[in-house]
């Protein structure tokens, strides 16, 4: 077997039900849990302006089929995963909250539409992208319409290699090449790296190379978006309060001729089904 995955071999992958992580990854966490505190309160508006922005909101949500989510708390004031600036990342798969919240992550970058984009600006739900450069550099200005609105570009490797199976100079290179990319293109050097498949997370190897190349924690999770529903690692497959769900930029080619905005459509239904709201995974980190 190839040690190593190039970008044409990436897009029929794509096509696995499982994909880059549908399936469990091998890993544990090993961030601290601070005692949580009570969830920040949503900050209220009242008034003609308050009412016009709320009909405009669910005049968003109707266009695309779907019923309001219930709005994020404010940021807390004390963000729960603090990362320090240098010595060993910490991995994880969800935050450590009570707020009733989920963080959706998106990753490798294959599916460019534009009806994605019109989409998140109609909802203004918060997602953080996980892109793999090989997969993304043939249209790099497409996820900057998606930063424009406030979405986070973190590391997805530089070819989606699988990097348990490849030697340690090969790990640092995958990380560190595109991590360049990255803050080149994007302006901001990616806080968060996630391997492929979840692949080694836990290794000392992998976690030198992300040391050295810049990112200060590994992110992994706890459901996986497929076609129409979620694939829970938790035995009552039931979302948890600061749960990290893992999805993929995706087409009809992947998805059995669903469209992406049609698949996230559908996570966010289940997103709704069990009351959660959707925050900004970045509002709950402290960067160094």
């Amino acid at each position: 077997m190839k040690k190593t995955y190039g970008a044409v071999a990436v897009l029929a992958l794509l096509a696995t039900a499982t994909g880059c992580g549908g399936s469990t990854p091998s890993s544990a966490n090993n961030l601290p849990v601070p005692a949580a505190s009570a969830p920040a309160a949503a900050p209220s508006a009242s008034g003609p302006a308050a009412a016009s922005a709320a009909a405009d909101s669910g005049a968003g949500w109707a266009k695309w089929g779907l019923q309001p989510l219930a709005a994020a708390p404010a940021a807390p004031a004390d963000r729960p995963i603090k990362l320090a600036g240098s010595g060993a990342v910490p991995v994880f798969s969800e935050v450590p909250t009570k707020d009733r919240v989920v963080f959706i992550t998106i990753d490798d970058g294959a599916e460019k539409d534009p009806r994605f984009v019109e989409m998140m600006t109609d909802l203004k739900v918060p997602v953080s992208m996980f892109l793999t450069r090989d997969i993304v550099k043939d249209d790099y200005g497409y996820f900057k319409r998606l930063q424009a609105l406030g979405n986070h570009i973190h590391n997805h490797t530089v070819d989606h290699a699988i990097m348990s199976k490849v030697p340690a100079e090969k790990q640092h290179s995958e990380i560190c090449d595109a991590q360049t990319a990255l803050t080149e293109q994007y302006g901001t050097a990616p806080l968060l790296f996630r391997p492929p498949y979840g692949d080694g997370a836990n290794t000392a190897a992998l976690n030198t190379a992300v040391q050295q190349c810049g990112p200060r924690a590994i992110v992994l999770w706890r459901e996986s978006m497929q076609i129409h529903d979620m694939q829970y690692q938790a035995a009552d497959k039931k979302l948890k309060p600061g749960d990290i769900i893992l999805a993929h930029f995706r087409g009809p080619k992947d998805l059995k001729g669903e469209t992406m905005t049609e698949m996230f459509a559908e996570m966010l239904r289940r997103i709704h089904e069990q009351g959660f709201a959707v925050a900004r995974l970045e509002d709950y980190i402290q960067a160094p």
